[in-house]
């Protein structure tokens, strides 16, 4: 089996039945195969799968996965997959026909361990004004991505989930994606790509930006507004807060850490100088609404709310830390 494409899905039965349909025009240059991982979906999810199994072109086949998370989720048909290589991708995308064969082209000419493409909208309404038309911090938030035209080694920048490719000895040598990291239902925590990314580098995988990768991520409608934003750029505070107690890793650029944090001054568990930056954010969010630039002032205002969410984890990993020393066993004496 020369690809394996894996999907965790959950509770998207009619978005995963269209995104089957775009998948079964795929013309890879040797044998595929499909595994949908079902996460708990309480839908029909099942049935949308089986029924697409009869007709498609590869073999299509249902994983179920009890514990909730996307990490779990993709590691159970990471696990189950045969693929040489092994692409992911999410249960609401369009694919060109030729998308598993160039992630195969770019993994051998760029001579790496894995890739990760383009990510470009099927806007489900019209783009709201403060979302920029090309790339941008707010893309981030409805998993598009667009580095530009040529290849970039993957360190700094990070790829999205929804369109990589690997080669499975890359889970050999870095593992599998964290299961305590990245989205679970009811929360928007997402940072199990990243912390992967980081893991990986550690470990001498290597990994870039394929530019002719490319896949279309349909954006619905409910998520063009600024209350979905805002909650977005929230969690993120706490996936970072998250990696930051557990890692120690830079909670604005985890992938360029340099500071040895036990040596920052902090308050209430957070870097003092993060006070600074929200200060900052704030003075330049009501500056750039006075002066009409709403793309400014709302990258400016989700900076804020980033913020509000590594204060509101840091203050429990805090509360949690005392009363973990305090329930620990002491040693009895003899």
């Amino acid at each position: 089996m020369k690809y394996s494409v894996v999907i965790a899905t959950y509770n998207r039965a009619a978005d995963l039945r269209e995104t089957l349909r775009s998948l079964a025009g795929l013309t890879p240059d040797g044998p595929w195969e499909v595994i949908v991982v079902d996460n708990n979906s309480t839908d029909a999810t099942r049935a949308v799968v089986e029924e697409a199994a009869a007709a498609f072109p590869a073999p299509l086949r249902y994983v179920f996965e009890a514990k909730q998370g996307r990490s779990p989720a993709l590691n159970a048909g990471i696990r189950a997959s045969a693929g040489e290589i092994v692409a992911t991708t999410d249960d609401d995308v369009r694919v060109p026909g030729d998308w598993l064969n160039a992630a195969a082209r770019g993994l051998d000419a760029l001579g790496c361990d894995y890739v990760g493409g383009r990510v470009l909208p099927i806007w489900g309404a019209p783009r709201p004004a403060w979302i920029p038309d090309r790339g941008g911090r707010q893309w981030a938030v409805i998993a598009l991505l667009d580095y530009g035209p040529e290849p970039i080694e993957f360190g700094a920048r990070v790829p999205l989930g929804v369109n990589m490719a690997f080669r499975r000895e890359a889970f050999d040598r870095a593992g599998l994606l964290d299961p305590d990291t990245g989205r679970r239902a009811g929360t928007l925590l997402g940072q199990e790509v990243r912390e992967w990314c980081i893991r990986a580098r550690k470990a001498g995988v290597r990994g870039f930006y394929l530019p002719e990768m490319v896949v279309e991520h349909i954006i619905p409608a409910d998520r063009l507004r600024k209350a979905y934003f805002r909650r977005w750029f929230y969690w993120r505070g706490i996936s970072r807060a998250l990696l930051y107690e557990r890692a120690g890793l830079d909670m604005e650029a985890p992938e360029r850490t340099t500071l040895d944090f036990t040596k920052v001054p902090h308050i209430l568990g957070v870097p003092r100088y993060l006070y600074r930056k929200a200060l900052a954010a704030a003075v330049d969010w009501v500056s750039a609404s006075l002066r009409g630039d709403a793309v400014a002032a709302f990258e400016h205002e989700t900076w804020l709310w980033f913020f509000a969410g590594i204060l509101r984890q840091r203050a429990r990993d805090s509360w949690r830390r005392p009363r973990a020393a305090a329930t620990r066993p002491r040693p009895t004496t003899p």
